[in-house]
Protein backbone atom coordinates (compact mmCIF):
# COMPACT_ATOMS: atom_id res chain seq x y z
CA UNK A 1 0.00 0.00 0.00
CA UNK A 2 1.34 3.45 -0.86
CA UNK A 3 1.95 6.15 1.71
CA UNK A 4 1.82 9.87 0.96
CA UNK A 5 5.43 10.42 2.05
CA UNK A 6 7.12 7.76 -0.09
CA UNK A 7 9.69 9.47 -2.34
CA UNK A 8 11.32 6.94 -4.71
CA UNK A 9 9.83 8.83 -7.66
CA UNK A 10 12.25 11.69 -6.92
CA UNK A 11 15.15 9.42 -7.94
CA UNK A 12 13.67 8.81 -11.39
CA UNK A 13 15.79 10.36 -14.21
CA UNK A 14 12.82 12.18 -15.76
CA UNK A 15 11.89 13.79 -12.43
CA UNK A 16 15.48 14.78 -11.71
CA UNK A 17 15.91 16.36 -15.14
CA UNK A 18 12.73 18.41 -14.74
CA UNK A 19 12.21 19.28 -11.06
CA UNK A 20 14.31 20.89 -8.40
CA UNK A 21 13.14 22.82 -5.37
CA UNK A 22 13.50 26.57 -5.85
CA UNK A 23 14.24 26.27 -9.59
CA UNK A 24 12.20 26.63 -12.77
CA UNK A 25 12.71 24.47 -15.86
CA UNK A 26 11.16 24.60 -19.32
CA UNK A 27 9.30 22.01 -21.35
CA UNK A 28 7.41 21.93 -24.65
CA UNK A 29 4.00 20.63 -25.64
CA UNK A 30 3.58 18.56 -28.76
CA UNK A 31 2.83 19.45 -31.47
CA UNK A 32 5.93 21.57 -31.87
CA UNK A 33 4.29 23.90 -34.34
CA UNK A 34 1.95 26.84 -34.70
CA UNK A 35 -1.32 26.04 -36.42
CA UNK A 36 -4.82 27.39 -37.00
CA UNK A 37 -7.96 25.35 -36.48
CA UNK A 38 -7.79 22.13 -34.54
CA UNK A 39 -5.50 19.95 -36.72
CA UNK A 40 -1.71 20.34 -36.78
CA UNK A 41 0.44 19.02 -39.63
CA UNK A 42 2.74 17.02 -37.28
CA UNK A 43 5.66 17.76 -39.62
CA UNK A 44 9.33 17.64 -38.52
CA UNK A 45 8.45 16.63 -34.96
CA UNK A 46 11.36 14.23 -34.47
CA UNK A 47 14.03 16.71 -35.55
CA UNK A 48 12.47 19.47 -33.44
CA UNK A 49 12.26 17.17 -30.40
CA UNK A 50 15.88 16.15 -30.82
CA UNK A 51 16.95 19.78 -31.11
CA UNK A 52 14.97 20.67 -27.98
CA UNK A 53 16.82 17.90 -26.15
CA UNK A 54 20.19 19.17 -27.41
CA UNK A 55 19.38 22.72 -26.33
CA UNK A 56 18.56 21.61 -22.80
CA UNK A 57 14.77 21.68 -22.51
CA UNK A 58 13.78 19.47 -19.59
CA UNK A 59 10.70 17.71 -20.94
CA UNK A 60 8.42 17.06 -23.90
CA UNK A 61 4.73 16.76 -23.12
CA UNK A 62 2.02 14.72 -24.88
CA UNK A 63 -1.73 15.39 -24.90
CA UNK A 64 -4.38 12.67 -24.55
CA UNK A 65 -7.08 13.47 -27.12
CA UNK A 66 -8.64 10.21 -28.31
CA UNK A 67 -11.34 11.78 -30.53
CA UNK A 68 -11.45 14.79 -32.81
CA UNK A 69 -13.95 17.39 -31.66
CA UNK A 70 -13.55 20.46 -33.93
CA UNK A 71 -15.60 22.59 -31.55
CA UNK A 72 -12.94 22.14 -28.86
CA UNK A 73 -10.30 23.72 -31.08
CA UNK A 74 -7.30 21.47 -30.42
CA UNK A 75 -6.71 17.81 -31.33
CA UNK A 76 -3.42 17.60 -29.46
CA UNK A 77 -0.61 15.76 -31.22
CA UNK A 78 -3.15 13.62 -33.16
CA UNK A 79 -1.47 10.28 -32.44
CA UNK A 80 -2.30 8.00 -29.53
CA UNK A 81 -0.17 9.27 -26.62
CA UNK A 82 1.25 5.87 -25.68
CA UNK A 83 2.24 5.04 -29.25
CA UNK A 84 3.75 8.48 -29.72
CA UNK A 85 5.56 8.32 -26.39
CA UNK A 86 7.19 5.06 -27.45
CA UNK A 87 8.09 6.52 -30.83
CA UNK A 88 9.66 9.64 -29.34
CA UNK A 89 11.41 7.64 -26.62
CA UNK A 90 13.20 5.74 -29.38
CA UNK A 91 14.29 8.99 -31.05
CA UNK A 92 15.55 10.79 -27.92
CA UNK A 93 18.00 9.89 -25.19
CA UNK A 94 17.63 11.89 -22.00
CA UNK A 95 14.80 14.42 -22.17
CA UNK A 96 11.84 13.66 -19.90
CA UNK A 97 8.61 12.55 -21.58
CA UNK A 98 5.41 13.74 -19.93
CA UNK A 99 1.69 13.31 -20.41
CA UNK A 100 -0.51 16.36 -19.88
CA UNK A 101 -2.66 14.62 -19.32
CA UNK A 102 -3.89 11.01 -19.51
CA UNK A 103 -7.66 10.87 -18.95
CA UNK A 104 -8.02 8.15 -16.32
CA UNK A 105 -11.82 7.55 -16.25
CA UNK A 106 -12.06 6.50 -19.91
CA UNK A 107 -9.38 3.78 -19.61
CA UNK A 108 -9.11 0.53 -17.71
CA UNK A 109 -6.53 1.28 -15.00
CA UNK A 110 -4.61 -1.91 -15.79
CA UNK A 111 -4.23 -0.81 -19.41
CA UNK A 112 -3.00 2.60 -18.19
CA UNK A 113 -0.53 0.98 -15.82
CA UNK A 114 0.76 -1.46 -18.46
CA UNK A 115 1.30 1.32 -21.00
CA UNK A 116 2.92 3.68 -18.50
CA UNK A 117 5.34 1.18 -16.98
CA UNK A 118 6.28 -0.05 -20.46
CA UNK A 119 7.15 3.48 -21.60
CA UNK A 120 8.98 4.15 -18.35
CA UNK A 121 11.15 1.04 -18.74
CA UNK A 122 11.77 1.46 -22.47
CA UNK A 123 12.76 5.13 -22.03
CA UNK A 124 15.10 4.48 -19.12
CA UNK A 125 12.91 6.09 -16.47
CA UNK A 126 11.91 9.26 -18.31
CA UNK A 127 8.11 9.17 -18.02
CA UNK A 128 6.31 11.89 -16.06
CA UNK A 129 2.62 11.07 -15.85
CA UNK A 130 0.14 13.91 -15.81
CA UNK A 131 -3.37 12.60 -15.08
CA UNK A 132 -6.80 14.20 -15.31
CA UNK A 133 -10.50 13.41 -15.00
CA UNK A 134 -11.34 14.76 -18.48
CA UNK A 135 -13.17 17.83 -19.78
CA UNK A 136 -14.30 17.01 -23.35
CA UNK A 137 -18.02 16.17 -23.29
CA UNK A 138 -17.96 13.98 -26.44
CA UNK A 139 -15.54 11.49 -24.86
CA UNK A 140 -17.63 10.19 -21.98
CA UNK A 141 -20.59 8.73 -23.92
CA UNK A 142 -18.21 7.42 -26.58
CA UNK A 143 -16.38 5.36 -23.96
CA UNK A 144 -19.44 4.45 -21.94
CA UNK A 145 -18.53 6.58 -18.91
CA UNK A 146 -21.00 8.60 -16.85
CA UNK A 147 -19.41 12.08 -16.71
CA UNK A 148 -20.98 12.67 -13.30
CA UNK A 149 -18.91 9.74 -11.97
CA UNK A 150 -15.56 10.84 -13.35
CA UNK A 151 -14.35 12.32 -10.06
CA UNK A 152 -14.89 9.09 -8.13
CA UNK A 153 -13.56 6.98 -11.03
CA UNK A 154 -10.46 9.16 -11.11
CA UNK A 155 -9.72 8.37 -7.45
CA UNK A 156 -10.54 4.70 -7.81
CA UNK A 157 -8.55 4.11 -11.01
CA UNK A 158 -5.60 6.07 -9.70
CA UNK A 159 -5.51 3.86 -6.61
CA UNK A 160 -5.47 0.72 -8.78
CA UNK A 161 -2.80 2.25 -11.02
CA UNK A 162 -0.56 2.92 -8.01
CA UNK A 163 -1.21 -0.37 -6.22
CA UNK A 164 -0.19 -2.56 -9.16
CA UNK A 165 3.11 -0.70 -9.47
CA UNK A 166 3.93 -0.88 -5.78
CA UNK A 167 2.87 -4.47 -5.06
CA UNK A 168 3.12 -7.94 -6.56
CA UNK A 169 0.29 -10.47 -6.78
CA UNK A 170 -1.87 -8.56 -4.31
CA UNK A 171 -5.61 -9.16 -4.89
CA UNK A 172 -7.50 -6.03 -5.94
CA UNK A 173 -11.17 -5.39 -6.50
CA UNK A 174 -12.67 -2.20 -7.91
CA UNK A 175 -15.89 -1.21 -9.63
CA UNK A 176 -14.60 -2.30 -13.04
CA UNK A 177 -12.83 -5.54 -12.25
CA UNK A 178 -10.98 -7.94 -9.98
CA UNK A 179 -7.29 -8.82 -10.08
CA UNK A 180 -6.54 -12.23 -8.56
CA UNK A 181 -3.54 -14.51 -9.10
CA UNK A 182 -1.90 -12.21 -11.66
CA UNK A 183 0.49 -9.29 -11.60
CA UNK A 184 1.38 -6.19 -13.59
CA UNK A 185 4.58 -6.39 -15.62
CA UNK A 186 6.84 -4.61 -16.17
CA UNK A 187 7.27 -2.70 -12.95
CA UNK A 188 8.53 0.88 -13.28
CA UNK A 189 12.19 1.87 -13.04
CA UNK A 190 11.56 3.26 -9.55
CA UNK A 191 8.94 2.05 -7.08
CA UNK A 192 6.35 4.07 -8.97
CA UNK A 193 6.13 6.53 -11.84
CA UNK A 194 5.93 10.20 -10.79
CA UNK A 195 2.39 11.39 -11.38
CA UNK A 196 0.88 14.86 -11.34
CA UNK A 197 -2.79 15.80 -11.07
CA UNK A 198 -3.90 18.33 -13.68
CA UNK A 199 -6.24 21.06 -12.53
CA UNK A 200 -8.43 19.80 -9.71
CA UNK A 201 -9.73 16.73 -11.57
CA UNK A 202 -12.82 17.04 -9.34
CA UNK A 203 -10.74 16.58 -6.16
CA UNK A 204 -9.96 18.88 -3.26
CA UNK A 205 -6.58 20.56 -3.14
CA UNK A 206 -5.88 18.73 0.12
CA UNK A 207 -6.49 15.35 -1.56
CA UNK A 208 -4.20 16.30 -4.45
CA UNK A 209 -1.48 17.48 -2.07
CA UNK A 210 -1.67 14.27 -0.05
CA UNK A 211 -1.74 11.68 -2.81
CA UNK A 212 -0.08 13.19 -5.88
CA UNK A 213 3.60 13.78 -6.56
CA UNK A 214 2.92 17.28 -7.87
CA UNK A 215 0.34 19.56 -9.43
CA UNK A 216 -0.10 20.85 -12.99
CA UNK A 217 -2.17 24.03 -13.13
CA UNK A 218 -3.08 26.69 -15.66
CA UNK A 219 -1.32 29.96 -16.54
CA UNK A 220 -2.22 33.11 -14.63
CA UNK A 221 -0.55 36.52 -14.18
CA UNK A 222 2.30 36.14 -11.68
CA UNK A 223 0.50 37.88 -8.81
CA UNK A 224 -2.55 35.67 -9.23
CA UNK A 225 -0.40 32.58 -9.71
CA UNK A 226 1.49 33.38 -6.51
CA UNK A 227 -1.72 32.97 -4.52
CA UNK A 228 -2.33 29.58 -6.14
CA UNK A 229 1.26 28.41 -5.57
CA UNK A 230 1.14 29.48 -1.93
CA UNK A 231 -2.10 27.58 -1.41
CA UNK A 232 -0.44 24.52 -2.93
CA UNK A 233 2.64 24.78 -0.71
CA UNK A 234 0.42 25.20 2.35
CA UNK A 235 -1.66 22.15 1.44
CA UNK A 236 1.48 20.05 0.88
CA UNK A 237 2.97 21.10 4.22
CA UNK A 238 -0.28 20.34 6.02
CA UNK A 239 -0.66 16.92 4.39
CA UNK A 240 2.96 15.77 3.91
CA UNK A 241 5.27 17.98 5.94
CA UNK A 242 8.33 19.29 4.09
CA UNK A 243 8.17 16.83 1.19
CA UNK A 244 8.89 18.56 -2.14
CA UNK A 245 5.98 18.30 -4.55
CA UNK A 246 6.51 20.51 -7.60
CA UNK A 247 4.13 23.01 -9.16
CA UNK A 248 3.94 23.08 -12.97
CA UNK A 249 1.94 25.25 -15.35
CA UNK A 250 1.24 25.51 -19.06
CA UNK A 251 1.87 28.68 -21.10
CA UNK A 252 0.74 29.48 -24.63
CA UNK A 253 3.44 31.56 -26.27
CA UNK A 254 3.66 33.75 -29.38
CA UNK A 255 7.33 34.78 -29.32
CA UNK A 256 7.94 37.73 -31.62
CA UNK A 257 11.14 38.27 -33.57
CA UNK A 258 11.63 41.59 -31.77
CA UNK A 259 13.20 40.79 -28.37
CA UNK A 260 11.75 43.99 -26.90
CA UNK A 261 8.06 43.39 -27.72
CA UNK A 262 6.08 44.04 -24.52
CA UNK A 263 3.64 41.39 -23.28
CA UNK A 264 0.15 41.25 -24.78
CA UNK A 265 -2.29 38.66 -23.42
CA UNK A 266 -3.43 35.86 -25.74
CA UNK A 267 -5.48 32.77 -24.88
CA UNK A 268 -3.79 31.19 -21.84
CA UNK A 269 -0.56 33.03 -22.46
CA UNK A 270 1.23 35.96 -24.04
CA UNK A 271 2.59 37.45 -27.21
CA UNK A 272 5.94 38.99 -26.26
CA UNK A 273 9.66 39.28 -27.04
CA UNK A 274 12.30 37.17 -25.40
CA UNK A 275 13.51 39.85 -22.95
CA UNK A 276 10.04 40.05 -21.46
CA UNK A 277 9.74 36.25 -21.55
CA UNK A 278 12.89 35.97 -19.46
CA UNK A 279 11.50 38.51 -16.98
CA UNK A 280 8.18 36.64 -16.80
CA UNK A 281 9.89 33.31 -16.17
CA UNK A 282 12.07 34.82 -13.44
CA UNK A 283 8.91 36.15 -11.80
CA UNK A 284 7.33 32.71 -11.95
CA UNK A 285 10.46 31.11 -10.49
CA UNK A 286 10.45 33.62 -7.64
CA UNK A 287 6.87 32.74 -6.68
CA UNK A 288 7.64 29.01 -6.68
CA UNK A 289 6.70 27.67 -10.10
CA UNK A 290 8.96 24.71 -10.87
CA UNK A 291 8.19 23.95 -14.51
CA UNK A 292 6.59 25.80 -17.41
CA UNK A 293 5.25 23.82 -20.39
CA UNK A 294 5.29 26.02 -23.49
CA UNK A 295 2.62 25.56 -26.14
CA UNK A 296 3.40 27.04 -29.57
CA UNK A 297 -0.06 26.70 -31.14
CA UNK A 298 -0.77 30.44 -31.38
CA UNK A 299 2.67 31.49 -32.57
CA UNK A 300 3.29 33.50 -35.72
CA UNK A 301 6.79 32.16 -36.41
CA UNK A 302 8.05 28.70 -37.41
CA UNK A 303 8.43 26.47 -34.36
CA UNK A 304 12.06 25.72 -35.17
CA UNK A 305 12.96 29.42 -34.91
CA UNK A 306 11.18 29.78 -31.59
CA UNK A 307 12.68 26.63 -30.09
CA UNK A 308 16.13 27.77 -31.20
CA UNK A 309 15.73 31.28 -29.79
CA UNK A 310 14.45 30.05 -26.44
CA UNK A 311 17.21 27.47 -26.30
CA UNK A 312 19.96 29.94 -27.13
CA UNK A 313 18.84 33.00 -25.18
CA UNK A 314 16.29 31.98 -22.52
CA UNK A 315 17.25 28.52 -21.31
CA UNK A 316 20.70 29.57 -20.01
CA UNK A 317 18.90 31.44 -17.22
CA UNK A 318 16.97 28.30 -16.25
CA UNK A 319 19.34 25.45 -17.10
CA UNK A 320 19.04 22.31 -14.99
CA UNK A 321 22.24 20.31 -14.51
CA UNK A 322 21.64 16.64 -15.27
Amino acid sequence: MFTPNSIPYQQQPGFQRTYRQGRLSLGLFFPLEAFTGDMPTMANQVSLAQRAEQLGFSALWFRDVPLRDPSFGDSGQVFDPWVYLGFMAAHTRSIALGTASVILPIRNPLHTAKAATSVDQLSGGRLLLGVASGDRPVEFPAFGVDPEQRGSLFREYLKVFREVQLSSFVPLTWSGGTLQGADLIPKPTTAEIPFFVTGHSRQTLEWIARYSHGWISYPRPPKSQQVVVESWRTAVRDECGELFKPFSQSLYLDLTDNPQTPPRPIHLGYQLGRHHLIALLHSLQEIGVNHVIINLKYGQRPAGEVVEEIGQFVLPDFAMSV
